[in-house]
Formats: C-alpha cells, sequence, structure tokens
C-alpha cells in the first residue's frame, strides 16, 4: 500500500503543535475509502528519521498516523534533535519542563483534528517508544483511545514527567478503557524488572483488558539506527502492534 504525506500545525492551550500526517493512498477507481487512525508519540527527539519510518510502516499497513512534535512549545516548529549528547540533554530537560496535563490536551486536539478528516474510518489508538510509550500509556485514558501499544514506555513506574498532584499516569490507570499493549526490553536499564513489575500490578489490579511482550531487548531495540537496533525484534514488534490495531479498530 503506497502512502503519502503532509504536515498541519493544530492550535492547542500551549501553542502551535506541528503534526506529522501519513495515510494510505487513494486508489485510481475513485471510491472514497475510510482508514482507522493512530497518533505515533516519538521519543525525546521528536521526529528523526527511525520515527518517520516508523510512520510510514504503520501507515503502509492501512492507518492514518499522525506524529506530533511532543516538545511543539519549547522549541520552534520543525526541530529535531540529535541522537547525541546535546540532544539527549535537550530533550530530557524538554520532559521536565513539559506537564501531562499539556500532553493531555495536545492529545485532545489530535483527536478533534482526525474526526474532521473525511477519509478517518472512526477509530482512533495511540503508539509510541520511549517517551513515546509513556505519552501512549497516558493517551490511553482519553476514553476516545480503542487500543494502544507501548513500546518500553519510560516514566510510568517513576513519575518523571511532572503533573499535578495524584494526576501521575500510573495513578489513573483505573480509566483506560481500551485494549493496551505492552513491549519491554529485559535488558532495558531505564525500566528494570521492578520498574515493569510496578505496572504491571497495576495494570492488573485495575482489570485492564492488556497484553504483555517480555523481550530478550535493550532500550530503543526498534531504532533502526544505532548499535540498539536489533532487527528481529522490531519486526517481531511491528507485528503485535499491526495485528492488535487491525482487530481493534478495523
Amino acid at each position: 500500500m503506497q502512502i503519502q504525506a503532509h504536515e498541519v500545525d493544530l492550535s492547542t492551550p500551549t501553542g502551535a503543535m506541528r503534526c506529522y500526517v501519513y495515510r494510505p493512498k487513494e486508489d485510481n477507481s475513485g471510491a472514497p475509502k475510510k482508514f482507522p487512525a493512530i497518533i505515533l508519540y516519538s521519543e525525546i527527539f521528536q521526529q528523526t528519521g527511525p520515527i518517520r519510518r516508523s510512520a510510514q510502516i504503520m501507515a503502509g499497513h492501512g492507518f492514518i498516523v499522525v506524529v506530533p512534535e511532543v516538545f511543539h512549545e519549547l522549541n520552534p516548529l520543525g526541530t529535531v534533535l540529535g541522537y547525541d549528547d546535546a540532544g539527549r540533554d535537550k530533550g530530557n530537560a524538554d520532559k521536565l519542563a513539559k506537564t501531562l496535563e499539556a500532553h493531555d490536551s495536545d492529545a485532545q486536539a489530535i483527536i478533534d483534528y482526525v474526526a474532521t478528516l473525511d477519509y478517518y474510518a472512526g477509530k482512533i489508538g495511540a503508539m509510541g517508544f520511549c517517551l513515546g510509550g509513556g505519552l501512549a500509556y497516558r493517551a490511553a485514558i482519553n476514553p476516545a483511545i480503542a487500543a494502544t501499544s507501548c513500546f518500553y514506555a519510560t516514566d510510568i513506574h517513576s513519575g518523571m514527567v511532572p503533573s499535578q498532584p495524584g494526576n501521575d499516569s500510573l495513578s489513573r490507570t483505573a480509566e483506560i478503557q481500551g485494549e493496551l499493549q505492552m513491549v519491554w526490553g529485559k535488558q532495558d536499564p531505564h525500566i528494570p524488572a521492578a520498574g515493569r513489575a510496578v505496572v504491571y500490578q497495576q495494570l492488573s489490579d485495575c482489570a485492564i483488558n492488556f497484553t504483555w511482550h517480555e523481550f530478550n531487548g535493550v532500550h530503543a531495540f526498534m531504532r533502526d539506527e544505532g548499535e540498539r537496533y536489533d532487527a528481529e525484534l522490531q519486526l517481531l514488534g511491528y507485528q503485535l502492534a499491526i495485528g492488535m490495531f487491525r482487530r481493534v479498530l478495523s
């Protein structure tokens, strides 16, 4: 399935948010086609090459994919941070400077925008990597999100992303209504076994509809740049996510 892409700047309470939208190309028949949507949350570096390719892969399997700039109010629109010390330091600083409440309003802006698209089929999910995995988990609290796939989601167990007291994502787990998919690397130092256990216990206690997948991988094994990349695990990860989204959203 071929895809096409465009950019859109959405209005949010914290300023304009650039989003990159990928979707299947229309065929030559002229018949209108509608597709489910996915919000795809990036790492702290925003839309890098690997994140763009992830969005293209998902769009190529029949989804409208919206990639927001997660720190739009803290950087000029179009900013991409490097996979280096400077980029990591800036991204981590931005993570601590933006509240979960601001991410909530970003998610709602995307949900509202997608609903205006004449090629939208009516169901939306969320997906993300690293910070984005945690943001996808957070987005799942929104009742519009029907399915969510979180890859090595940071900050859920630690509460590192600031929020109002009692409004952290772990505390609001019971509000998740859709299906949830959690994918982890056992050798990931950012979410050790004890941290994963906290998330698992909360999901179980809240009787959330979720699946749990732990693989022998390090952090960022889905990222197709750098020494952490694991092509076999990446393929398996996409198969898990695409399978769930097709089943639930289509």
